[in-house]
């Protein structure tokens, strides 16, 4: 299987994924950034939820598992 290009680092004490990696590019990011890149269209294949009124980053629904968080 292909390593995705997003791999979850840190989670919260409750689940919540709060540090990410980029595989591609070694860049590491915290929650905030990861949701500003997806927001200012530098990860075409994530998007954003809100979940208890937190942004949220989260992959597209498809059939690849290249772009799920890791």
């Amino acid at each position: 299987m292909k390593k995705p290009r997003i791999t979850v680092t840190q989670e919260s004490e409750t689940g919540r994924n709060q540090r990410f990696h980029d595989n591609f590019n070694g860049r590491d990011m915290t929650r905030s950034e990861f949701v500003k890149a997806i927001e200012n269209g530098r990860y075409p294949d994530y998007h954003i939820r809100i979940i208890n009124d937190i942004k949220t980053p989260v992959s597209d629904p498809d059939n690849t598992e290249k772009n799920n968080l890791g």
